[in-house]
């Protein structure tokens, strides 16, 4: 690659940094306004900057919209980044937590822990996501690898699908059979209105730690998504690389559905959107799909209390109207490509 025209790539992801930057904090600042009791942008900014416990506008933003939102903010760019690392390390652009089963994975041990253990706090709830995470990773690529031929990101994506099938089905099965319906009726359908200060603590640190794992290994990774033998010539230890790639994302999905329950789509649309303003180079896709997966994800818990107020729709939904017809195009597109 020529000088010129890597200086050239990092003056463009700089000028898009930066603009996806101030649409996100343009974005945080309106879902904060907008709600069942709509704000000016003066309360928001007073109630941020100068908060004032008497004031009863800054008590509905400080202790329910700011933590919602930053929430959304921060796990949607841990689900953006869980794609891109996933898509990388891979070489599968179908690749994303929710399509590939972690998600399913943490869900259902969320499922049981609310089943066996309903007081379970939620840092242990975190780590239980997490262990859930980790058990159907290791069991999608035992399944996608036990096949002749060996693991292809065709059969990773079709195990990962029969495995989320599978863990969705046990899951509401547990909900029936403990009565569990309601409860975990938001974890199906994924939403921020539930984090609070509380869990901000916990999962933003290890949110941003991971992210800043995935854009330390970024240049590894892109020597990876060119091939193996090109990153194993260029001196990639590719095996610890995919390793710590495949912790990391786990982390970022795990950490994630404890939070705001089972949300696809996001780590499947984002990277390629990043892809396509930056290019290839990781080391650009990386940080840029963790400011999108922050704003789509703001955005989707927006629209989802902005459609039929007072009410909310699920914010799952809201991102399958996105996500869905593009992963039925990746497919169709992967599908000729084969052809």
């Amino acid at each position: 690659m020529k000088p010129e025209h890597t200086s050239m790539n990092r003056i463009t992801y700089g000028w898009i940094s930066l603009i996806a930057m101030l649409v996100l904090l343009i974005v945080m600042f309106t879902a904060i306004s907008f709600g069942a009791k709509d704000l000016t942008l003066a309360t928001v900014w007073g109630a941020v900057f100068h908060y004032n416990a008497e004031l009863t506008s800054h008590q509905i933003i400080h202790e329910l919209r700011l933590p919602r939102v930053l929430g959304a903010a921060v796990i949607g760019a841990g689900f953006a980044v869980a794609g891109a690392l996933m898509q990388g390390i891979t070489r599968n652009p179908l690749a994303d937590s929710g399509i590939l089963g972690i998600n399913a994975g943490a869900a259902f041990m969320v499922a049981l822990s609310f089943a066996f253990f309903p007081n379970l706090p939620y840092s242990s709830l975190m780590l239980v996501s997490f262990l859930g995470a980790v058990l159907s990773t290791v069991f999608i690529y035992l399944l996608g690898a036990s096949t002749p031929g060996g693991l292809t990101p065709l059969r990773l994506t079709i195990a990962g699908s029969v495995v989320a099938a599978l863990l969705h089905s046990l899951s509401s099965g547990i909900a029936i059979y403990y009565n569990l319906s309601q409860d975990l009726a938001f974890w199906y359908a994924g939403g921020v209105a539930g984090v609070k200060w509380k869990h901000l603590n916990l999962l933003v640190p290890v949110i941003l730690l991971a992210i800043a794992g995935a854009v330390m290994i970024s240049r590894s990774v892109s020597l990876i998504s060119l091939g193996e033998e090109v990153s194993a010539g260029l001196g990639v230890k590719t095996k610890r690389i995919r390793l710590l790639g495949i912790v990391l994302a786990i982390i970022l999905a795990g950490v994630g559905v404890s939070a705001v329950g089972s949300i696809g789509f996001v780590g499947l649309v984002i990277p390629h959107i990043a892809r396509k303003l930056v290019g290839v180079d990781y080391r650009f896709i990386i940080p840029l799909s963790a400011l999108l997966g922050a704003i789509l994800l703001v955005l989707a818990d927006l629209g989802a209390r902005m459609v039929h107020p007072p009410k909310e729709l699920a914010i799952s939904l809201m991102i399958a109207l996105v996500g869905v017809p593009f992963f039925l195009y990746l497919a169709r597109k992967e599908r000729r490509n084969l052809s």
